[in-house]
């Protein structure tokens, strides 16, 4: 993942990152969407689709800096580095953080407190960026948290951690899993240059080499799905490590980081190994359509229109993936608008936050989210196990509908500095004839009117809130 973000680093290391918001090489969504066959994968998916709002958690080495997440050691044109600083020490200076890296205040229980009470039902934990250093202890490289400073601690194995903390609290567990991996010289071989972010040797020349790199991949990922518990998804970033086959126009698009050469690693392997240990695991290959992207994976932006089939919306609540000082965060209001929105559209919520170094969420980041938790505790309704239904939007209400589509639920979001209004009107999703409407914040029945097929709803004094949400009977 990454930001349009700039940002100043000690000893006068400058890094910008210019454009990158507007760049067309963006994690894109894929244009086509296959449904899995495999009937635990089904159900599985269906659960998935009924918790709407989820957690995505970035920490690593990034965090002690407080930069951006591995991209300022990749070599491309969106990214300027002080150029009075080699880029191999400025490498050097980035993966050294792995020998600081010591969150003695590592409170894994703090974050799934914090993201329970905003309502939220799944997690998404980087196990390991594009960075390579690993937040798990693997047994593949000594480039991981549990090798550095915090080895002796009772927690360096930080993904147990933080899965069973989240686990205990009732959420799906995802394992976020870079497919590239810059550290590793089966991947940035040091013979050669790092041009950019794909791997930087020929595979047809050295396919030694890159089988090599196929098996600690494995490796890898088959330590995630067999030594941490249950795991119901497997989260896989680096769109650009895929078999060239699957390159296709939109791929193109990306321009000049598009791979040169298949960078199959046998997503096939990797899936019966995986499902053998989770039976039903989601696999989330992002970008590369077929049967491993089980849900498709939208980043920084809502699809435009309604979409049929499962899909997330991943964000930031600031400006950044990870922990940044001074970082500005959207509005409770903000994020609420845009769950609402994306659930109307057919979608959830993977909302990205990043904690300290030491180890803890920012004290901005819990308060936000115990804000947006005032909203979920009693509108939840018109959000979790909900599905689309045809007329999904009217003006300033989305509209959603129960699984067994006897309920209708409206939800009107309030504009910026908006009065709680006494009268509200939508079209479309007229409630049964002597039906009741109810308001969900309060429980009460609300008093409303057909007129010339609108319907019209004189609403009591309320307070001031995100968003308004109603329950009914279709006509």
């Amino acid at each position: 993942m990454k930001i349009p973000f700039k940002f100043f680093l000690p000893l006068l290391f400058v890094v910008t990152f210019a454009n990158a918001q507007e760049r067309s090489d963006i994690m894109q969504q894929s244009a086509t969407y296959e449904w899995p066959k495999d009937p635990l994968v089904k159900e599985k998916l269906d659960q998935w689709q009924d918790k709407k709002f989820g957690m995505i958690i970035h920490w690593g080495l990034y965090a002690v800096p407080g930069i951006i997440e591995s991209w300022s050691i990749c070599s491309e044109d969106w990214i300027e580095r002080d150029s009075t600083i080699s880029y191999e020490n400025y490498k050097k200076w980035y993966w050294d953080f792995s020998k600081q890296f010591n969150p003695t205040k590592f409170n894994p229980e703090q974050w799934s407190a914090a993201g329970k009470n905003a309502g939220m039902k799944y997690l998404v934990f980087t196990t390991k960026h594009h960075d390579g250093f690993a937040m798990f202890d693997t047994k593949q490289s000594d480039f991981s948290i549990a090798k550095g400073p915090f080895a002796n601690n009772p927690k360096a194995d930080v993904a147990k951690y933080v899965f069973d903390a989240f686990r205990k609290d009732g959420f799906m567990i995802g394992a976020y899993f870079s497919k590239p991996d810059w550290h590793s010289q089966y991947y940035w071989w040091q013979k050669y240059a790092t041009a950019d972010r794909n791997n930087n040797y020929d595979i047809r020349k050295y396919p030694w080499r890159w089988n090599k790199f196929k098996d600690f991949t494995y490796n890898q990922i088959g330590e995630l799905m067999n030594n941490y518990g249950s795991v119901d998804i497997l989260w896989l970033d680096g769109g650009w490590v895929r078999p060239l086959e699957t390159v296709n126009e939109e791929v193109l698009s990306w321009g000049a980081n598009i791979p040169k050469w298949s960078q199959d690693i046998d997503m096939p392997k990797i899936a019966t190994m995986a499902r053998k240990a989770q039976p039903g695991l989601l696999m989330v290959d992002r970008t590369v359509h077929g049967p491993y992207e089980n849900y498709q994976t939208p980043e920084q932006r809502i699809p435009e229109k309604q979409l049929d089939y499962p899909w997330e919306s991943c964000m930031t609540l600031g400006g950044a993936w990870g922990f940044v000082p001074n970082d500005q965060y959207k509005s409770s209001t903000e994020v609420v608008h845009k769950l609402v929105e994306i659930v109307a559209k057919g979608g959830s919520l993977l909302l990205g936050v990043g904690p300290k170094p030491d180890g803890t969420l920012p004290d901005e980041v819990i308060k936000q989210l115990n804000e947006i938790g005032k909203w979920t505790s009693t509108n939840g309704k018109a959000i979790y196990g909900t599905r689309i239904t045809k007329d999904y939007h009217n003006e300033q209400t989305w509209f959603t509908q129960s699984k067994d589509a006897k309920k209708i639920f409206a939800i009107y979001c309030l504009k910026s500095n908006e009065s709680a209004p006494t009268v509200l009107k939508w079209k479309g999703n007229t409630p049964k004839k002597g039906g009741d409407i109810i308001l969900l914040s309060t429980g009460k029945k609300v008093k409303w009117q057909n007129v010339n097929g609108e319907t019209i709803v004189s609403l009591p004094k309320v307070n001031p809130t995100a968003a308004l949400a109603f329950e009914f009977t279709p006509q």
